[in-house]
């Protein structure tokens, strides 16, 4: 009788067998990675046709450098806030400065001293004020009347109610709220940054809206 000699896996297969796990984990990334793709085109395509409310007065800067490139955004993950730093300025004001050739920053919106909004960059555009975080951020500058940056309470109320019109107009969570000093460290808004406990409030403020 034959003795019937088992012989050990070949180091060839072995290697095979090892790259499985690995091909698998590397398949299920790239599932991952092209829903979440959709899911941001997906959200792009609803902010390019979204009507806005009739509280905003529309007046879109031209494409015209810096301040507009009229570059898509992939996706937006949260609202940035910011105070403009120019006390007792309107928000017509402010956005012709964004429309100059030679400007260098804008923001979605704008907020008036008396509540009024302008909108200065299409939703699916990126505007050029969160620095690094432009590229998946809606942004809002708001008008002050001194230098403490407080806002009135016309401004406060209408921040509070677009805020939370982007955040489910995004589709994201009324969570999803940070100030430009959440991403560079500067003192803007600065009233938020300087009594947190009105930064806390807003949050608040705008989850309940």
């Amino acid at each position: 009788m034959k003795t019937q000699i088992t012989r050990a896996p070949s180091r060839r297969r072995r290697r095979r067998q090892r790259r499985w796990p690995l091909f698998l984990l590397l398949a299920a990334a790239l599932v991952i990675a092209v829903g979440f793709s959709h899911l941001g085109s997906g959200q792009m395509r609803h902010l390019k046709s979204v009507s806005l409310p009739d509280w905003v007065d529309v007046q879109i800067i031209p494409v015209n450098g810096a301040a507009r490139r009229g570059e898509p955004m992939k996706k937006v993950t949260d609202i940035a806030i910011h105070y403009v730093g120019n006390p007792g300025t309107t928000a017509q004001a402010n956005r012709n400065y964004f429309a100059q050739p030679d400007t260098q920053v804008s923001a979605h919106f704008l907020v008036g001293l008396d509540g009024e909004v302008i909108q200065c960059i299409p939703l699916e555009e990126k505007s050029s004020a969160t620095n690094e975080r432009n590229r998946d951020t809606i942004s809002i500058e708001v008008c002050h009347p001194d230098a403490s940056g407080q806002f009135t309470q016309a401004s406060y109320d209408t921040l509070v109610r677009l805020t939370a019109w982007l955040c489910d107009t995004a589709g994201i969570g009324r969570d999803r709220v940070i100030r430009h000093y959440d991403v560079t460290g500067k003192a803007c808004p600065l009233f938020f940054v300087e009594h947190p406990d009105t930064w806390t409030q807003f949050l608040a403020d705008v989850a309940a809206a």
